[in-house]
């Protein structure tokens, strides 16, 4: 499966005491890939407004396996996971620019509408958007 790329570069002020990048800007880190993932295919935040739903993180997964540091390039990889319900599951890694894996991750995201009640199915609309994000991501297409 491909995954999209984003790359971030380490800046000064995302580094701790100990020289290395603090571990909640990974968490930031993942948002910008999936952001600019489902961007690409109009299921980012705004777009899911515009469609009367909204997408909160209703968990997150991280795991730390090496250190980032400052001027260090990182490759954001996104893809979105299957998921049977309407639940947008993104599984992300971190890699150094040598391909290292620095930390993977999943963020789950429940589908509500604006009034915050759970949704069961993913609206036509947005599973639309959705089966074109995973055939551009199993087939290497464009979107």
């Amino acid at each position: 499966m491909r995954a999209h790329e984003t790359t971030i570069t380490v800046r000064f002020n995302e580094v701790d005491a100990y020289r290395v990048a603090w571990h909640g800007h990974y968490v930031a880190w993942m948002e910008i890939g999936r952001n600019n993932l489902s961007g690409q295919f109009g299921i980012g935040p705004d777009d899911l407004l515009a469609l009367g739903c909204q997408g909160p993180v209703v968990s997150l997964e991280l795991k730390y396996l090496r250190p980032a540091r400052f001027h260090d390039v990182v490759t954001v990889r996104t893809w979105l996971e299957d998921e049977a319900t309407a639940m947008l599951r993104f599984r992300c890694e971190m890699l150094s620019a040598d391909g290292q894996r620095l930390a993977s991750g999943l963020v789950c995201h429940a589908l509500t509408d604006l009034q915050g009640v759970l949704q069961y199915r993913l609206p036509a609309e947005i599973e639309q958007r959705v089966a074109a994000m995973r055939a551009w991501l199993d087939a290497g297409g464009c979107p």
